[in-house]
């Protein structure tokens, strides 16, 4: 399931507790990614994923959900 890498992502890279990640967590407000740690998780993203993931649509996404859905739709 998307969200389950996501989350181990997010745990992994950025070692953000697992219990903060859901769906509707804002990823600068509640999981307090700043710019820097947006990339990294693009990054992890496309590389598990498989997917190349364009700048315009990475700015759009707000919450977790946004990426989860975002991949569900590409890959």
């Amino acid at each position: 399931m998307v969200l389950d890498q996501i989350k181990e992502i997010l745990k992994d890279t950025m070692d953000i507790d697992e219990s903060k990640i859901t769906l509707d967590a804002k990823l600068k407000e509640d999981l307090e990614l700043d710019s820097l740690d947006s990339v990294e998780l693009i990054m992890s993203a496309e590389e598990e994923f498989g997917i190349e993931i364009p700048d315009e649509d990475v700015m759009n996404f707000k919450t977790v959900n946004d990426i989860v859905t975002y991949i569900e739709e590409h890959k």
